[in-house]
């Protein structure tokens, strides 16, 4: 049980779920003097935590300054997106080949999820379904090292893809984009499910302009 795991492992975990859910923005301030006082422990933990965090990519430690949430420039998210585009096309590509019955259960549950949330217009909602619907895939490629390395980046970017979410019509392209995937990978066409993945994660021309200004206008709110 979580409660059973070592402290230092339970606050990484939690604040690696605070950072994804958005509840930590890039750029925030970590104190580690409060979290400590939360955990009523040492900062030895709280210390491990951090470091574990700042390995994975999620948080930068500014000597002198602090521990912060990691805040990618234009360049460095492009760059990331690029690779995420990659990675979870090849993903797709081997889903297609190794994904067993179950996965493909797992798949479809997670597109009619996403599909509720959508039509309920929750972009809260849709954004954690369509979480778990690109992890379904990444486990559907049945490749643990491809598995693990994809999930340490897609945590990176989810503050970004979350983010991107609130673009006008975007929860609706995402949606129509997931049907296809799920729809590719169920009738084993490697070539579509890895093309249609790739375009539906890669952000560049209007909708890297989009997220951009949709970052920009949060740090202002800010």
């Amino acid at each position: 049980m979580k409660t059973n795991l070592p402290t230092a492992q339970r606050i990484r975990l939690a604040l690696e779920n605070d950072i994804v859910d958005g509840r930590f923005q890039p750029g925030d301030r970590i104190d580690p003097e409060a979290i400590a006082a939360d955990y009523g422990c040492s900062r030895t933990p709280v210390r491990e935590a951090l470091q574990a965090l700042e390995a994975s990519g999620l948080l930068i430690v500014q000597p002198k300054r602090g521990t912060f949430v990691a805040k990618l420039g234009v360049t460095e998210l492009m760059e990331r997106f690029e690779l995420m585009a990659e990675m979870e096309g090849f993903c797709a590509r081997l889903a297609c080949r190794r994904a067993d019955d179950q996965d493909h259960a797992r798949i479809q549950a997670s597109l009619m999820a996403c599909e509720t949330a959508a039509h309920a217009g929750d972009s809260d909602r849709y954004y954690a379904e369509n979480t778990e619907f690109h992890q379904a895939i990444y486990h559907a490629a049945h490749n643990a090292f491809l598995e693990v390395e994809t999930l340490r980046l897609q945590a990176i970017l989810q503050p970004y893809r979350r983010r991107q979410l609130q673009a006008r019509g975007r929860v609706r392209t995402s949606l129509d984009e997931h049907r296809r995937i799920a729809h590719a990978i169920r009738d084993g066409d490697e070539a579509e499910a890895g093309r249609i993945m790739q375009d539906h994660v890669l952000i560049q021309g209007e909708r890297f302009r989009d997220l951009v200004a949709l970052l920009e206008r949060f740090e202002r709110r800010a």
